[in-house]
């Protein structure tokens, strides 16, 4: 690609971008969110035209006309943003497009098993090919999204934040197949804000900035994280936690008054709350100004949990109190009513309405605070909302654009708003930046302890182990639908708590 530019209505996404990658190689695209790389990789996949440059493809110039014009010269993406039609099964979105039919009739058996092969093949034969996508999880739907772009017999497959929604040893068998794939001459362009994967995984590496190069081709395994994080970011950026506030670990039944510690008083506390097939027999309590992390892998329940105490859903035993009051079992309105609020795993699914402005979504859980007689008082809530957005530092602060236009961490910090103009008391933060580039995630890094600060309670679920021990103030080990171990963050380190989760073992 060369001189790629391309221009929206009032913005120049791209401006002259370069981008070169070889045949076996694992070439990297870094930028923050809004630097122009889903731009350049929807002009790759067809999906946009550009306005100006050129597009060479084994080294012939091509015009991708579309998105199948780009399937049929071997060019298949994994997009961030899942495009999987949910009412569909597994095997049917596989060969979305390119169905397995004669005479007009899809061949849904060999269609199935055909699915099946690449399943297995992505180390996941669990997955049934006749499932209903729906069904599925975020990782389980990440690995069908993967099984398509294999499906094409791609020569290049962008892979757009593919480890977002795995778990630790998901990601290793993502490595090996993206090492398998280039061993046989495809070329892979990976996408990631984990910067601890690029040397992992990359051979060279493409930064982009406000919608221009700045660094091509640089070696992956030899270039400094400080020097790639300042081409991202035009800063030095120090990816570190803010610091806690000093007090003793919370002690045990009979010990010190933990108040006299320096810590609030019992915002949550948690009975032995069982769901079944999910989790069994889970109890601990979050105090104000105190954040809890849940570390485990992706299906030890550690998300069914939170949904649970938040009432998404309901438990065959134990309680959940909110201040001393129980939290109705399977009644998200009455935790709502007495306090909490969810950033839930998958914030655009699930949290946002991405064609509504920002003063909308941000005002959205508070209606009735508006309402009078069955009439909103959209001046009112412009303003509140306005509020919110200098406060959390939204960028760009206009409370009016639609929110499906801001980055990953801006959009975070509107569903935080949300809740923040409703004064809320407890926190569950699932996943809360996944898909956020290293300089948002030190904003909202600070953000998140400037709350628990202020007096709430967080209780914060995250796949990546170093992120619940940098910003929690005790950790929860989750493995196999049970608390393992419960301990202050200071006392743990990343290799111990992986030990943990993985085999279950303390040492």
């Amino acid at each position: 690609m060369r001189g790629i530019t391309k221009r929206f209505p009032g913005v120049r996404a791209l401006d002259g971008v370069d981008l070169e990658v070889e045949a076996g190689e694992v070439h990297c695209l870094l930028g923050q969110n809004g630097a122009g790389k889903s731009t350049l990789i929807k002009v790759l996949s067809g999906v946009h035209q550009p306005d100006e440059g050129e597009v060479r493809f084994g080294g012939e110039p091509v015009r991708l006309a579309g998105p199948t014009a780009a399937m049929r010269l071997g060019i298949a993406t994994i997009y961030q943003e899942l495009d999987l039609v949910d009412g569909l099964s597994v095997a049917e979105n596989v060969f979305l497009g390119h169905e397995r039919a004669s005479y007009g009739f899809v061949r849904r058996r060999e269609a199935a098993r055909a699915a099946g092969e690449l399943l297995a093949r992505l180390g996941h034969p669990e997955i049934p090919p006749n499932r209903l996508v729906e069904r599925l999880s975020p990782a389980g739907k990440q690995v069908v999204s993967m099984a398509r772009a294999l499906s094409h017999d791609a020569r290049l497959i962008i892979m757009d934040e593919p480890s977002a929604a795995l778990a630790h040893d998901e990601v290793a068998n993502l490595f090996r197949l993206v090492r398998e794939l280039t061993s046989a001459g495809v070329a892979v362009i990976y996408i990631s804000h984990r910067l601890e994967e690029i040397r992992e995984i990359g051979d060279r590496v493409t930064v982009l900035k406000d919608g221009r190069t700045v660094a091509v081709g640089l070696p992956a395994a030899t270039t400094p994280t400080p020097e790639i994080v300042r081409l991202m970011t035009g800063r030095s950026v120090e990816y570190v936690f803010p610091p806690r506030r000093p007090r003793p670990a919370v002690p045990e039944a009979g010990g010190r008054d933990p108040e006299a510690d320096g810590l609030g008083t019992e915002i949550l506390r948690v009975e032995g709350l069982t769901v079944p097939g999910e989790f069994a027999d889970v109890s601990f309590s979050v105090r104000a100004g105190e954040i809890v992390g849940l570390a485990g892998l992706v299906g030890s329940g550690r998300t069914e949990i939170l949904e649970t105490v938040y009432g998404l859903r309901r438990p065959s035993a134990g309680r959940v109190l909110l201040d001393g009051r129980p939290v109705r079992p399977g009644s998200a309105a009455r935790a709502v009513r007495l306090g909490m609020g969810l950033a839930p795993e998958e914030r655009k699914s699930q949290a946002l309405l991405l064609e509504d402005s920002l003063a909308d979504n941000i005002t959205l859980a508070g209606l009735p605070r508006y309402s009078r007689l069955g009439w909103l008082d959209r001046r009112r809530a412009l303003a509140d909302a306005a509020e919110q957005i200098a406060a959390l530092d939204v960028r760009p602060a206009d409370a009016r654009r639609p929110v499906k236009t801001l980055s990953g961490g801006n959009q975070q910090k509107a569903v935080l708003a949300r809740w923040l103009i409703n004064g809320r008391r407890l926190l569950l933060l699932d996943e809360p930046t996944r898909g956020v580039d290293v300089g948002a995630r030190a904003e909202l890094y600070a953000l998140i302890r400037r709350l628990a600060d202020a007096g709430l309670g967080v209780l914060l679920v995250s796949s990546e182990v170093p992120e619940v021990l940098g910003l929690a103030d005790r950790v929860l080990v989750v493995r196999e639908g049970r608390v393992i171990h419960q301990a202050d963050a200071r006392d743990l380190d990343e290799h111990r708590v992986l030990d943990m989760i993985m085999e279950g073992s303390l040492s």
